[in-house]
C-alpha cells in the first residue's frame, strides 16, 4: 500500500514537472492567449510558471509579441522576472512596464537583486527604479551602487540576521518573530554572531538553531568553517571561496571589519555562471553575446575577432608564398599542408580549453605550471606520433613517395609538441601580463599552429624532395 502511495505521488510531481517546462506548446498558447487578447486565459497560463521561466519566455518570442504580453499581463508581473531577463532585453522591458507596475514589482526584491538590476542600466531607469523604492530601500541601493563594480559590496545583501554570542536558541527564536518580515531577507541559512563593535566571530545554521533547546548558546553550535568576505574583494574570487569551501552563505565586512551585509549561495554561484559563460564564449571570439542580441550589435562583437583572425591567416599565408617554387613542382603538397594546420590547430585548441579552465578555477599556479607544460608537450608528441605513421602510410600510398610520407609524419610530430606547448604557455603568458586569456589566447594559438605547421612541412618538403 505504501509502495502505492509513493508511486503515485511520483507520478504526480512527474506530472507537475512536466506542467512547469516552457516546451513550444506553452509558448505557442501563451502567445494564442496575447493574439486574442485573453488576459485570464495568459494569467492562468503563467500562474504555474517560475520567473526564470517567464524570463525565458519573455526572451523567446519577437519584440511586438513581448510589448503586447507585458502590457496584457500588467499587474501581475513579479520582480523575480526581472532578475532573472537577460541584460539585453531588461532595458526594453522595463520601458514597456507602467510606474505602477514597475514600482510593485521592484519593491518585492531583496536589496542585491536591486542592485544587479539596475546597475547595468541607463541613468533615466536607475533613476525610475529608485524612485519607486521606500527611503530606506533606496539608500541601501546607493549604498551598495558606491562600492566598485564586480565587488563583493556590489554582490552582498544589507538584509542580514545577527545575534549577540551571549544569546541562546530562544532568545534569538523569539527576536526572529520579533523583526517585521520587511526587514529580513526572503532567504537565509544562517544567524551570524557578532560581538559589541558588529564584528562577526560565527555563524549558526537554522538546522542546528531548530533542533537545540532553547536553553542552548549559540556560541556552543557554531559552524567550523567560516568565513569573512572583505567588501573590497573581486566578486570571481568570492565565487571560488564559495564553490572551494562548500560555502552557504558568508558575511560582508567594511574596511574596519564591521558586519554590513551577506553572500548567499545563489548569488555565488550566478556568478560563477556567469564567469564560465563569458569564458566560453571570449574563446569563441563572440563577447558577451546572446541570441537577443540585435544584429548590429552582433556584429560589432565579433568583428574585431574576425578581423584579428584575417591577420593571421594573412601571416600564414606569407609562409607558404616563401615556398611557391615547392608547391609548384610538388602539387601533393598543396593537398597535404592544411591537414598539419589543422591537426595542430585542434590541439592547441584542447591544450588552450584545460589550460584557460585551469587558470579560471585556480587550479594552474606558479608551482605546478612546468608540470602542466611539459604534460601537453608529451600528449603532443604521443598523439603526434601515432598519427605521424598514419599520415606518413596515407603518403606513401596516396603519392607513392615514401620520402613525402616522413616529410608529412615529422612535421605532424613538431607541430603537435609546439600545439601543446602554445596551449597551455600562451594562455598563462597573457594572464601573467594581465590579459584576460580567453579573450586573446585563440588566436595567438592558432597563429602558432599555422605558421609552424606550414613552415614545418613545407620547408622540410624543400630541404629533403627538391
Amino acid at each position: 500500500m505504501l509502495d502505492q502511495v509513493e508511486e503515485n505521488a511520483n507520478a504526480n510531481d512527474d506530472d507537475e514537472a512536466q506542467n512547469y517546462q516552457l516546451g513550444p506548446k506553452t509558448v505557442a498558447s501563451v502567445l494564442y492567449a496575447v493574439e486574442i487578447d485573453d488576459r485570464d486565459r495568459l494569467i492562468e497560463l503563467m500562474e504555474p510558471m517560475h520567473p526564470a521561466d517567464i524570463a525565458d519566455l519573455l526572451e523567446q518570442i519577437n519584440v511586438f509579441d513581448r510589448v503586447r504580453l507585458i502590457r496584457l499581463y500588467d499587474m501581475e508581473f513579479d520582480g523575480e522576472i526581472l532578475s532573472e531577463l537577460d541584460d539585453s532585453i531588461r532595458e526594453d522591458v522595463i520601458s514597456i512596464l507602467s510606474p505602477q507596475v514597475l514600482s510593485q514589482a521592484v519593491r518585492e526584491l531583496d536589496s542585491d537583486d536591486v542592485v544587479d538590476l539596475v546597475e547595468d542600466l541607463e541613468d533615466a531607469q536607475q533613476e525610475a527604479i529608485l524612485e519607486v523604492l521606500e527611503t530606506a530601500d533606496r539608500e541601501a541601493v546607493e549604498k551598495a551602487l558606491s562600492w566598485p563594480d564586480y565587488s563583493a559590496g556590489r554582490l552582498m545583501q544589507r538584509e542580514v540576521v545577527m545575534a549577540p554570542q551571549h544569546w541562546t536558541v530562544g532568545q534569538a527564536i523569539d527576536n526572529l518573530r520579533a523583526t517585521p518580515e520587511q526587514e529580513l531577507p526572503d532567504q537565509f541559512y544562517h544567524i551570524v554572531m557578532v560581538d559589541p563593535r558588529l564584528h562577526p566571530v560565527g555563524q549558526v545554521t537554522l538546522g542546528k538553531l531548530m533542533r537545540s533547546k532553547r536553553t542552548t548558546a549559540l556560541r556552543d553550535l557554531l559552524e567550523e568553517t567560516f568565513q569573512i568576505i572583505p567588501a573590497m574583494q573581486d566578486e570571481g574570487d568570492v565565487a571560488y571561496a564559495f564553490n572551494q569551501y562548500h560555502l552557504i552563505s558568508a558575511p560582508v565586512v567594511d574596511d574596519e571589519g564591521r558586519l554590513i551585509g551577506m553572500i548567499t549561495i545563489d548569488d555565488a554561484m550566478a556568478v560563477l555562471d556567469e564567469e564560465h559563460e563569458e569564458d566560453i564564449l571570449r574563446l569563441a571570439g563572440v563577447g558577451e553575446s546572446s541570441l537577443s542580441d540585435r544584429v548590429i550589435e552582433t556584429t560589432k562583437q565579433r568583428l574585431p575577432w574576425l578581423a584579428v583572425n584575417l591577420v593571421t591567416a594573412i601571416a600564414a599565408s606569407m609562409v607558404i608564398s616563401q615556398f611557391e617554387v615547392a608547391i609548384a613542382q610538388i602539387v601533393a603538397l598543396a593537398v597535404l599542408m592544411p591537414i598539419v594546420a589543422s591537426m595542430g590547430g585542434n590541439a592547441g585548441t584542447q591544450s588552450l580549453t584545460v589550460a584557460v579552465r585551469a587558470i579560471a578555477t585556480k587550479d594552474l599556479t606558479g608551482s605546478n605550471v612546468w608540470r602542466v607544460i611539459r604534460r601537453e608537450c608529451l600528449v603532443g608528441l604521443i598523439n603526434g606520433a601515432i598519427f605521424a605513421v598514419t599520415m606518413g602510410i596515407v603518403g606513401v600510398i596516396w603519392f607513392g613517395s615514401p620520402a613525402l610520407g616522413l616529410v608529412i609524419a615529422a612535421a605532424m610530430v613538431i607541430n603537435m609538441v609546439v600545439a601543446g606547448l602554445a596551449g597551455t604557455g600562451i594562455p598563462i603568458l597573457l594572464e601573467r601580463v594581465g590579459v584576460d586569456p580567453a579573450l586573446a589566447s585563440g588566436a595567438f594559438v592558432t597563429t602558432v599552429t599555422d605558421v609552424v605547421g606550414f613552415f614545418a612541412f613545407l620547408g622540410l618538403a624543400a630541404a629533403v624532395l627538391l
